[in-house]
Formats: structure tokens, C-alpha cells, sequence
């Protein structure tokens, strides 16, 4: 009889792509991963996973078992799961600038974190406002972005602001056309003290709503947009060959309680993904779609 919870290790792996993140999400430590694994394939006959300091990934065998494998612990979970009674709702807050483009992979994680039929309640804000909201009870976690100041909620790294342009260059007369999320944003006011700082001119070209709607625009080529590596999916800081300040570091933080067993294994999964992304490109929510990750 195959061990359950080294089941789930096995699918954590591969979905991180990493020992230490699968051990983060699943409340446990890297070696008992690494020797729950171990005990899997041997129960198998089968090598599952390729393991290099830089990477793990998933054996020819390993793909084969990973789709049973999720099968099978999507039956148990529904099996274990109390059907007729209220749906497991788990709130969250993002600040659009702190996740951007991770929200899809990171809901993906969070539908595998939860029990079968549970409810996301989304919020992408501001993060002073979904600080408040949290605090007011309304959220079960946010993760903001915090440029200064501040000590509370737990720091999950830091993440390096860029100007992300594609092929954009400044207009004729070296005005910087910039695009820019709606006011207030803190991102938005920063980088236009640096580029008033710096007497560069600069003209609004753009403004949206979402991280999304940047990335459209820069894409199409409207300009030049203040973003961090998550929040852009890892696209590359164009500042250096078009001449732009320097943009800081802010911390990337995270509130979070825990009412339930299921809101303690999201918490967990949020941790683990956000940290794992913010180890550098290898790891960014793109990079981590082809497989490329960090093995540590």
C-alpha cells in the first residue's frame, strides 16, 4: 500500500521543483522529503525523480505516476472531505505588484492545497488597503509590497524593481513614456521620483488597472513600465540600455492566521512559492513552467 503523504511530497516536488519548497508547503523538513521519496520509489521499483544540484524533475516514470498519483490523492481528499456541510472559503488579499504575474501558477497551487470543492475569495488591491482589510478580519492572508518601513508580518525576500520596456525606446526627444497603474501606487509614485530625481522627462503613455495590463502594454510596445521580477514574470530590466535611475529593493511580506487545517496548508503553499520565486529567474513563476528550477 503506497504511503499517502509521500504521495503528496511526490507531487509537491514536481510542482516546485524542489525538495526544500515541497517540505515549506507540506509543513515538514527537506530530509524527510528527500527520505519519504526515496521510501516511494522503492515501494514503485521505480526511479521517479532526476536529481542535480540544480534542479529536480520528474523521470520518464515519474510523469507516468505523476498523473496517477493526482488522481489518486484527488479521490482521497474527496473521500475525507465531509460533503453537504459548509465549503472550505479560504480569503486572500495580493498586492497586484507583488504577484502580477504569479497569480496564475499561484492559483493553481492554492486549488492543490485545498480540499475539493473549496471556495478562493480574491482580492487584488492596494496593499495598504488589504493590510487594513486584514486586520479588520475580512482576509485570511495578503501578501503586499512594502517599500519602506515597518517591522510586522513575516518577510518572504525581497524583490528588485526594473524598468520593463521590450524593444520600447525613448521618444524622439528622449522623453520616457511611462506606464503606470492608477493612483495612489506606491510603485507608480517611486519610480517617478526617481526619474524627477535623475531630470529625466517622462510623459504618462499608458495607465491600468492590473499587473496584467502593464504587461500588455509593454508587449505592445506603449511604452516602458516600473515592475518588479515577479510581478513581470521575470522580464528582463531594460533601466541599464536605456539610461534609467536604479529602482530600490522592497520587501515582499506576508500576514496570514490560520483557522482551519486547509487555510494552515494554503498558508504554507503561499509561503513556499513566493519565497521559491524570489530566489532568482530559475525560479520565477515563467521560468518555473519549463521545468527550470532551483534543487535545494
Amino acid at each position: 500500500m503506497l504511503d499517502l503523504f509521500s504521495v503528496r511530497l511526490f507531487i509537491l516536488t514536481v510542482e516546485f521543483g524542489s525538495l526544500t519548497r515541497a517540505a515549506e508547503a507540506a509543513g515538514t523538513v527537506q530530509p524527510v522529503v528527500s527520505a519519504r521519496l526515496k521510501g516511494l520509489e522503492a515501494a514503485l521499483g521505480r526511479r521517479l525523480l532526476e536529481r542535480t544540484p540544480r534542479f529536480v524533475r520528474p523521470t520518464a516514470d515519474g510523469t507516468v505516476f505523476l498523473a496517477k498519483a493526482q488522481a489518486l490523492m484527488a479521490a482521497h481528499d474527496d473521500a475525507a472531505s465531509l460533503r453537504g456541510g459548509p465549503a472550505e472559503r479560504f480569503a486572500i488579499g495580493f498586492s497586484d505588484h507583488a504577484l502580477g504575474a504569479g497569480l496564475e501558477r499561484m492559483l493553481g497551487r492554492l486549488r492543490n492545497a485545498l480540499p475539493p470543492g473549496s471556495v478562493i475569495d480574491l482580492r487584488l488591491d492596494l496593499s495598504q488597503r488589504l493590510r487594513a482589510a486584514f486586520d479588520d478580519g475580512l482576509l485570511d492572508a495578503v501578501i503586499v509590497r512594502r517599500e519602506a518601513g515597518g517591522s510586522d508580518g513575516e518577510v518572504l525576500g525581497h524583490d528588485r524593481l526594473g524598468w520593463r520596456a521590450g524593444g520600447i525606446a525613448p521618444d524622439t526627444d528622449g522623453t520616457i513614456p511611462l506606464l503606470l497603474l492608477h493612483a495612489p501606487c506606491g510603485v507608480r509614485g517611486l519610480a517617478i521620483r526617481r526619474l524627477d530625481a535623475a531630470g529625466l522627462r517622462w510623459r504618462e503613455a499608458f495607465s491600468g488597472g492590473s499587473c496584467a495590463t502593464l504587461l500588455a502594454a509593454v508587449r505592445a510596445g506603449l511604452g516602458v513600465a516600473p515592475m518588479g521580477a515577479i510581478a513581470s514574470g521575470g522580464m528582463e530590466d531594460a533601466g541599464p540600455r536605456l539610461g534609467l535611475p536604479d529602482l530600490p529593493e522592497s520587501e515582499i511580506v506576508m500576514f496570514a492566521r490560520a483557522a482551519t487545517p486547509a487555510a494552515r496548508s494554503a498558508i504554507r503553499t503561499l509561503e513556499a512559492s513566493v519565497r521559491g520565486w524570489l530566489r532568482g529567474p530559475a525560479s520565477s513563476p515563467v521560468a518555473n513552467r519549463d521545468g527550470a528550477a532551483a534543487a535545494a
